[in-house]
C-alpha cells in the first residue's frame, strides 16, 4: 500500500498466527458461553472494512467532519432497520457496547444518587445494573430484588413490595444469567403506577424477542438497551431505544424542550462518546437485515429448543439446574445442589475441566451463592453459538450426557481427554467459518 513504510507492507505473521490459532479453537471445541455467537462472514466483512478510516462525530445530516455523505447513509439504514425489526419508535445505533448503553440512560435521565431497582448480580444481573465496584453502583442509588429461593425465579408480588416501599425513579427489568422469561409489561406496569421510567436491558435476548420467540418489551416500554452480538448473532456493539417522548417530563424536567429521544441522542454523542464506530454500525445494518429473514425466526427457536433439550439431559445426569430448568438460550448449573460436588466454589474448576474437554464455559455466581464472586458456585452455558452451527436436539443430548460425565469425574483427566477426542469428532461434523 502506497504511503506506508517498506516494512510495513508485509503482514504482521504473529497476530496473523495468533488469529489462525483462535480460528483452530473456534472450530474445534463447544463454544457455550450463552454471550457468544459465530457472527456472519458479511457481519465479519463490514467490521473489518474501510468504514474504519472515517469520522463522523454526530448523527445523520449534523456531522462535525466533512466527507460522511455515505456514512450518513449507512447510519440512517441500520436505525430505520432497528426501529422496524424491534418495533421501536427511536432507535440510537451508536454505542461501543452494552455498558456505556446503560450508562448513556442513566446519564440522559437520572442524576447522580437518584435511586434505580434492579436485578441483583448475584442473583443474575449485570455490573451495570448497580454493581458497587462498578460507575453504576458508585454514582447512583441502587435498590436490588432478586429471585425467590425456592423457586429460583422472579416473584412479581415482591418485586412489587420492594418497588412500593423504595419508590425508585427507574425501574429496570433484564439479566445476564436468568434462565427464565421476563414479564417486561408487569414490569412497565408497576413502573407507570409509581411514576417511574421503564427501562429493559435485552442484550441477551435481543435475538429471541426480535424472533418473536420471547416476549417483548415493545412497545410499551420507556427505554431499551440491547447488545447486537449475543443471539442477535451481530458485531460486538450496543443500541438504545426508546419512545420519541417522556411521558415524566412534567413530573421530573418541566423546564426540559427535548424529547427522550433527543436526550437519549445527547446523552451518547457528546454526552459520553466522540466518533461512533461506522465499520460497527454498518455490521450491525447487516445483522439486523439478517435478523429479518425467515430464516433467523427457525434458528431462534431452534435456540430455545436446544437449550430445553440441554437442559432436560442434565437434569437425567442429576445434575442440578436454577430454576430446575430453562426458557430462553441459557442455562445455570448448580454445583451446590449437585451430588458429585455438592460444596461452595466449585464453579472455576468445574469450568476448566470442561475447557479441557473442549467444552468452552464460564463460571458464575448462583442465586444465594455462599461462595465469593471470584470463585462462584455454579456454571453458565447456553446454546446460541451451537445453533448457529447447524446443531440440533440430537447433538444437545450428546452434548449433555458429556458435561455430565466431566463434572462426575471431573478430576479424571483420562476422562477429560476421551470427551475431547469425542468433541472434536462433533465439531468436525458441523463446520463453521470453512471454504
Amino acid at each position: 500500500m502506497n504511503g506506508m513504510g517498506e516494512g510495513d507492507v508485509k503482514r504482521d505473521e504473529d497476530v496473523k498466527r495468533l488469529i489462525a490459532a483462535e480460528l483452530q479453537r473456534q472450530q474445534t471445541t463447544l463454544q457455550m458461553i450463552p454471550s457468544e455467537n459465530y457472527a456472519s462472514e458479511d457481519v465479519l466483512a463490514a467490521c473489518g472494512s474501510l468504514l474504519n478510516n472515517k469520522y463522523a462525530e454526530g448523527y445523520p445530516g449534523k456531522r462535525y467532519y466533512q466527507g460522511n455523505a455515505v456514512i450518513d447513509e449507512i447510519e440512517l439504514l441500520a436505525i430505520e432497520r432497528a426501529k422496524k425489526l424491534f418495533g421501536a419508535e427511536h432507535a440510537n445505533v451508536q454505542s461501543h457496547s452494552g455498558a456505556p448503553a446503560n450508562l448513556a440512560v442513566y446519564h440522559a435521565f437520572l442524576n447522580p444518587g437518584d435511586k434505580i431497582m434492579a436485578l441483583n448480580i448475584a442473583h443474575g444481573g449485570h455490573l451495570t445494573h448497580g454493581s458497587p465496584v462498578n460507575f453504576s453502583g458508585k454514582t447512583y442509588t441502587f435498590v436490588h430484588y432478586g429471585v425467590d429461593q425456592r423457586t429460583g425465579m422472579l416473584d412479581m408480588s415482591k418485586i412489587r413490595e420492594i418497588a412500593r416501599r423504595e419508590k425508585p425513579k427507574l425501574i429496570m427489568s433484564g439479566f445476564t444469567a436468568y434462565p427464565r422469561t421476563i414479564d417486561f409489561k408487569a414490569f412497565h406496569q408497576l413502573a407507570e403506577e409509581l411514576g417511574a421510567y421503564s427501562m429493559a436491558d435485552i442484550s441477551h435476548i435481543a435475538g429471541l424477542i426480535a424472533a418473536g420467540v420471547h416476549p417483548s418489551p415493545f412497545p410499551f416500554t420507556d427505554i431499551v438497551t440491547t447488545t447486537t452480538h449475543k443471539t442477535l448473532r451481530g458485531p460486538r456493539g450496543a443500541m438504545i431505544f426508546c419512545k420519541e417522548n417522556d411521558r415524566l417530563r412534567e413530573k421530573y424536567r418541566p423546564q426540559e424542550k427535548k424529547t427522550m429521544a433527543q436526550l437519549i441522542d445527547s446523552a451518547v454523542f457528546p454526552g459520553l462518546q466522540g466518533g461512533p464506530h461506522m465499520h460497527s454500525i454498518a455490521a450491525k445494518a447487516v445483522a439486523l437485515q439478517e435478523a429479518m429473514r425467515p430464516e433467523f425466526k427457525k434458528y431462534a427457536q431452534q435456540i430455545v429448543n436446544n437449550a430445553r433439550a440441554l437442559a432436560e439431559t442434565l437434569r437425567s445426569q442429576e445434575i442440578s439446574l436454577v430454576s430446575d430448568g430453562t426458557d430462553n438460550h441459557l442455562i445455570l448449573i448448580d454445583l451446590l445442589k449437585t451430588n458429585s460436588i455438592s460444596k461452595p466454589g466449585f464453579g472455576k474448576q468445574i469450568a476448566m475441566a470442561l475447557e479441557e474437554a473442549g467444552i468452552v464455559t464460564n463460571a458464575n455466581g448462583i442465586p444465594f451463592d455462599p461462595a465469593p464472586p471470584f470463585k462462584p458456585s455454579g456454571i453458565r452455558l447456553g446454546t446460541p453459538a451451537l445453533t448457529t452451527r447447524g446443531m440440533k436436539e440430537k447433538e444437545m443430548k450428546e452434548i449433555g450426557m458429556m458435561i455430565g460425565e466431566v463434572i462426575h469425574t471431573f478430576d479424571n483427566p483420562a476422562c477429560r481427554e476421551h470427551i475431547r477426542e469425542k468433541v472434536k469428532q462433533l465439531c468436525q461434523q458441523f463446520p463453521v467459518y470453512v471454504g
